[in-house]
């Protein structure tokens, strides 16, 4: 093998590139013009169309049914939890302890015997009310404005995060319930 010889492809390339681009190009006008177009042909493009058009909205609806379905699976689902909680919730009612511990803290019985200790303003103190300052052991005559501190209890009342229940407030009874006392 001598390395004298030349490649035709390089001397073709080197000689110009105009064959090699005539070369690669395929004329759509030659490969269109030797298709032909026969009456089976015009059927078989119709039996297409009419296919795409007949199988698009078909397609259409399954994907949408298969939307719907996954959604409502996971809407089982989730009822489905909510079923098992509510049911571990009635078997935890069958227990008697269960039932004794949930009568003490929600309602405050007792045993015979028992005593409870309740812890009074427990609350955080940002969800207390502002306090007033320390009480003075003189007595001082002020001025205030009687309309102005109408409409500023008003207010605050209404701004009011937590409610302060006075003990007067805590004796008396509820409309239409009983008293052990005869009202005047």
């Amino acid at each position: 093998m001598s390395t004298s010889r030349t490649d035709p492809v390089r001397t073709m390339t080197a000689r110009g590139s105009k064959t090699t681009n005539r070369a690669k190009r395929v004329d759509v006008r030659d490969w269109l013009g030797g298709i032909r177009f026969s009456g089976f042909m015009a059927i078989m493009l119709g039996l297409v169309v009419l296919a795409v058009f007949v199988l698009v909205p078909s397609i259409g609806t399954y994907l949408e049914q298969r939307q719907r379905i996954a959604s409502l699976q996971e809407a089982v689902a989730v009822s489905q939890k909510e079923v098992d909680r509510l049911e571990a919730e009635r078997d935890r009612w069958t227990d008697a302890n269960y039932i004794a511990s949930q009568a003490r803290e929600r309602l405050y019985y007792v045993k015979p015997g028992e005593v409870v200790y309740l812890v009074d303003n427990d609350l955080d103190e940002s969800l207390l009310p502002l306090g007033r300052g320390p009480v003075s052991d003189k007595v001082e005559k002020t001025s205030v404005n009687w309309m102005t501190k109408a409409l500023r209890s008003v207010t605050e009342s209404g701004l009011a995060q937590s409610v302060a229940v006075t003990d007067e407030a805590a004796n008396t009874p509820e409309p239409g319930e009983q008293t052990d006392s005869p009202t005047p």
